[in-house]
């Protein structure tokens, strides 16, 4: 199953999330891959470490040969890589990523990722996409190739507002390039039970009738210490609150 992490507004936990609901994937014994089209390369980080900087083969160099014709280019599973943890690869991002953009978007080439992904179906049983925060080519290739899109949401008022312009674009590709599109839930992150606003934001979006997971994902300081180690909290400290609550969240992803 693939599913795609999108906002775009940034700092809202598109990277966080991504890697680690593909490390509980991994964990649990499927066959994850997690695609990071964001330039910065976060989730690379975020699984790779240090070792992020050697990286070789990255999502760059497979956009980059459908833009030069090859007798023989390379296979996608050529550009995967594997990560510390078991059952657990990452196609890395590049900061070429950025540059290669405009090049990849006036020759068309939106369907490549989906073409991409299509050849590692028999590899991989479950996919995760990390996004950049914009409505771009990259986070456009992501919602044509995915059937499932899920939207992090940090309980603010300027993340309310783009939430609905969000849920427009989706149904805007949903309807012009990929009909099995959908978007599965909104993740509250961040979450603050004891302040009022977060609660009467979710709940407000709730009355609206938008698809609220059951789990939201606390606010931490735990997950810098993560980021920093470059070990998701499935891996850090699975008994932490954080790292049940991804849990939680994964597994209403597999009902």
């Amino acid at each position: 199953m693939r599913r795609v992490v999108f906002n775009q507004k940034g700092g809202v936990g598109k990277s966080t999330i991504t890697c680690n609901l593909a490390a509980i994937s991994a964990h649990q014994g499927l066959r994850t891959l997690v695609v990071d089209l964001d330039p910065q390369g976060n989730s690379t980080h975020y699984l790779l470490g240090d070792a992020a900087d050697d990286a070789d083969d990255t999502l760059a160099g497979l956009f980059e040969q459908t833009l030069n014709f090859k007798f023989n280019p390379k296979k996608t599973a050529e550009f995967v890589r594997p990560t510390p943890f078991a059952n657990l690869s990452i196609l890395p991002s590049h900061p070429n990523l950025e540059e290669l953009q405009g090049k990849l978007e006036s020759r068309y080439k939106i369907f490549k990722l989906r073409d991409a992904l299509d050849e590692l179906a028999d590899d991989f049983d479950a996919v995760f996409i990390d996004t950049p925060p914009a409505l771009n080519f990259y986070t456009r290739s992501a919602l044509i190739a995915t059937r499932l899109c899920l939207i992090p949401f940090d309980c603010d008022d300027f993340s309310r507002r783009a939430l609905y312009a969000l849920l427009e674009n989706v149904q805007e590709i949903r309807a012009d390039h990929n009909r099995d599109l959908e978007v599965e839930g909104i993740v509250v992150n961040q979450f603050q039970p004891r302040a009022t606003l977060p609660q009467k934001l979710v709940q407000e979006l709730i009355e609206e009738g938008l698809p609220i997971f059951k789990t939201y994902l606390s606010s931490s300081i735990k997950i810098r210490e993560s980021h920093e180690q470059a070990k998701p909290m499935i891996h850090l400290d699975p008994k932490h609150k954080l790292a049940q609550e991804f849990t939680a969240l994964h597994d209403e992803l597999r009902r």
